[in-house]
């Protein structure tokens, strides 16, 4: 007796829900002009959305992966020419794109140090005396011009990642009252409709409301994945920002006792 009630009640809900989807199919096929034009804009707004979601998730998991093996391998390894070989490898990481900014500004430096110390050797003790003293004056200078040269690579990969988050910022921003155009120009329409036909009932009224009410639904759609999104990718970039702040300090302590003990 129990079984009757659920085969009855299963097709009954099945067909209910097709014919919802049915429904809503109908209305974006025969919806106005205006309301397509919202649709397919919001279409637009969410295929470019998309398109950045999955590009950036994979591009954001292998810089956190990389990041990962090459601050390992920099804690365990301090020969640096033997971790930027191995680094050519590691293209994905802002970390390791920050390593190779500092690696070669400190060859730089080196040049210029180990130039400096074959013009004292020539010149004789006296001059030798003096250009080391000019060179440890000069040594905060050579640090604050390497921690310049980190800071600007620090800030350009944070523009490199934080690029194409604006689009999504715009579309969880935009998208709601892009769908809410289309609603209220239905619902004018609507309301034009009950004036010309002198019927406020409810079978005049439902079909234009829903039909409005479509544009705002979709909206909502596009919208809601883009700041999750965006939130997410907020996050994630400044977890990455921050070990790229803390490598920077790191590599500066370093830095200044290979050269300077």
């Amino acid at each position: 007796m129990m079984s009757i009630p659920f085969v009855i009640q299963t097709p009954f809900g099945a067909s209910m829900e097709t014919a919802f989807g049915q429904d809503i199919v109908q209305m974006v096929i025969y919806a106005g002009p205006m309301a397509k034009f919202v649709l397919w804009v919001l279409l637009i707004f969410s295929i470019i959305s998309w398109t950045i979601v999955f590009v950036k998730f994979s591009l954001l998991h292998k810089a956190k992966k990389q990041t990962a093996t090459f601050l390992e391998l920099f804690r365990e390894n301090r020969e640096l020419k033997k971790i930027y070989s191995i680094c050519e490898e590691l293209k994905f990481s802002p970390v390791v794109r920050l390593f190779r900014t500092g690696y070669t500004e400190l060859s730089r430096i080196r040049k210029i140090q180990a130039s400096s110390n074959d013009d004292q050797d020539i010149s004789g003790p006296n001059v030798s005396k003096s250009g080391e003293v000019r060179f440890h004056q000069s040594q905060q200078t050579i640090m604050d011009n390497l921690e310049r040269s980190l800071n600007r690579a620090n800030l350009d990969q944070v523009n490199k990642l934080e690029k194409t988050l604006g689009f999504l910022a715009s579309t969880g921003n935009t998208a709601p009252f892009i769908g809410l155009f289309g609603t209220v120009w239905g619902l004018m329409g609507a309301f034009r409709g009950i004036g010309l036909k002198g019927s406020a009932s409810l079978a005049v009224v439902a079909p234009g409301i829903s039909e409005a009410l479509i544009t705002t639904a979709a909206g909502l759609v596009v919208a809601i994945p883009a700041v999750i999104a965006y939130n997410y990718f907020t996050n994630r970039i400044l977890s990455l920002k921050t070990e790229m702040d803390i490598f920077t300090s790191d590599f500066l302590s370093m830095v200044e006792r290979q050269l300077f003990r």
